[in-house]
């Protein structure tokens, strides 16, 4: 046995992570069991204090600390759970607390981890600048870094799951499913059960926008991926850790890539049987057992799911959030009448200030104005309501307030553009996607030529970290070279649509 393997145990049999976390209940998934023809078992991480199982490394690691490290502080980044988790424990213990966290963060993560009394810091567009930047601070200021995922130490406290499973149901499992971002926590239960019970198969489930496992495993190495997609936030992670890859890449019997698609049905699944909302990674684990059954079309086993987390972005529940924001007077939906010229579509944007766009709809229309929807986001309270509408009107925009308006909201926001006959040449449609922050959107229009008139706009802020945008430019061929210096120039990522067969029957000029 390696010496990894053996810390690793050592410290799942002695945590005192009880101090805090909590022994999670496993319950039987009756009407999934029924379904899929075999007993479903739920591994309940969405009920620990923080709801997320991360609590369980982060406190291991802290409580592990010497007192002259307690002293110093701690520091890490993250994105929501673990920031959540070392938070936590940190308050328990009296530990400072620091977490460096993407600007694009949603604030009600942010408001978590400052609610448990650490110290945030808003750093970057993604989770890696966060990440390069907590390691800086650590080693100027002198804190001691908590890694997520590649730390033997946090490894060991997500570990205790496994020990948890075995003693409530014994070794009369046939396989468990577990999530997979960095991997800690897959490495901590495989450790475990692997070393007692190792006829008992180990499932790790990924996104199919993060799957760095499944490519280390090609590769007989960790490799860091071009990019991620952040539906999953909680496994979006380019690389998996190199300890964890240590502790899976012999011994996980399986590793399954899951879609979106799945996903999202798999929150459902879990909704209809107990009525929670797991956030998308904490549903990684029934999407990868329901995909795994169709081609291991096996019955009767015993089959436990670690459920590993529940924070969800409300307003990723699109229709519910659209109209509670509009509702609690934090977004209101306007009519805009701008002149259908270059840069004019820059010029509104900017009239709106630092207010955050949620939303942007327009299509070309004719030679002499634009009628464009739009979202806004109002700050707490809605007192820059008025000041908005005045501002546009006072700046020559014909406006028309939409916020009350029961049509607009429901179906309106969802129609408008079409098709156009005539009046569009050298049209190109791009998407792109970009960190959702305020600004962004702007900042974005302004790397533009202002000599390409935009002859098509949809955005629509989803409550993730990407704001995501579909564009239709007019560039003449002999502008194309500009054009493609331009779009490497945004530093977005960016995805030609002119030959989408959806754009072709619906939105290209005949």
């Amino acid at each position: 046995m390696s010496k990894l393997k053996k810390e690793i145990l050592k410290g799942i049999e002695s945590t005192e992570i009880y101090k805090l976390a909590i022994c999670s209940p496993i319950e039987k998934a009756d009407a999934l069991s029924t379904r899929l023809k075999n007993e479903i078992f739920f591994k309940r991480e969405d009920l620990q204090p923080v709801f997320s199982f991360k609590i369980r490394g982060a406190f291991h690691k802290l409580n592990l600390l010497t007192a002259d490290q307690r002293q110093k502080g701690v520091i890490t980044a993250s994105a929501g759970n673990h920031a959540q988790g070392v938070a936590l424990g940190g308050k328990e213990l009296g530990i400072k607390t620091r977490i460096v966290m993407p600007v694009t963060t949603p604030e009600i993560k942010v408001n978590a981890v400052q609610g448990l009394g650490a110290e945030v810091v808003l750093h970057g567009d993604s989770y890696d600048e966060a990440f390069q930047n907590a390691l800086k601070m650590g080693e100027e200021k002198g804190y001691v870094f908590i890694h997520p995922f590649d730390d033997s130490e946090v490894i060991a406290g997500q570990g205790t799951i496994g020990k948890e499973i075995i003693s409530q149901m014994g070794d009369s499992i046939d396989a468990i499913f577990v999530a997979v971002g960095g991997g800690g926590l897959l490495a901590g239960i495989l450790t475990y059960i692997k070393d007692l019970h190792p006829k008992i198969k180990i499932i790790g489930v990924e996104s199919e926008e993060s799957a760095c496992l499944k490519v280390a495993m090609k590769a007989g190495k960790p490799e860091i991926l071009d990019s991620v997609g952040i539906f999953a936030d909680g496994v979006a992670v380019k690389q998996i850790g190199k300890l964890p890859f240590e502790l899976i890449k012999d011994q996980v019997d399986d590793v399954i890539t899951v879609s979106i698609d799945e996903i999202c049905a798999a929150i459902k699944d879990i909704y209809d049987e107990n009525r929670t909302i797991q956030e998308p990674a904490g549903a990684l684990g029934v999407a990868g057992l329901k995909k795994y059954l169709q081609s291991n079309p096996i019955q009767n086993q015993r089959i436990v799911v670690v459920n590993c987390g529940a924070n969800m972005n409300f307003d990723r529940l699109q229709h519910i959030a659209e109209r509670t924001e509009i509702g609690a007077n934090r977004e209101m939906l306007l009519s805009v009448e701008i002149p259908e010229a270059p840069g004019s579509f820059r010029n509104f944007c900017e009239s709106l200030g630092n207010l955050m766009v949620t939303e942007f709809n327009y299509r070309y229309a004719n030679v002499q104005n634009a009628q464009v929807f739009v979202g806004v986001g109002l700050r707490k309270g809605g007192s820059d309501r008025t000041e908005l509408i005045d501002r546009l009107t006072s700046r020559g925009y014909l406006v028309e307030d939409m916020s009350d308006n029961d049509t607009a909201k429901l179906h309106v926001r969802h129609m408008v553009g079409g098709r156009v006959s005539r009046g569009i040449e050298n049209e190109r449609l791009y998407r792109f996607q970009f960190p959702e922050r305020p600004g962004a959107l702007l900042e974005f229009l302004r790397h533009m030529n202002p000599v390409w008139n935009i002859s098509l706009f949809h955005y629509r802020n989803h409550g993730s970290a990407y704001g995501r945008v579909l564009v239709g430019i007019q560039v003449p061929k002999k502008d194309m070279v500009l054009f493609q210096n331009f779009l490497v120039k945004t530093g977005y990522d960016y995805f030609d649509e002119t030959d989408n067969v959806a754009y072709r029957r619906f939105l290209k000029p005949v």
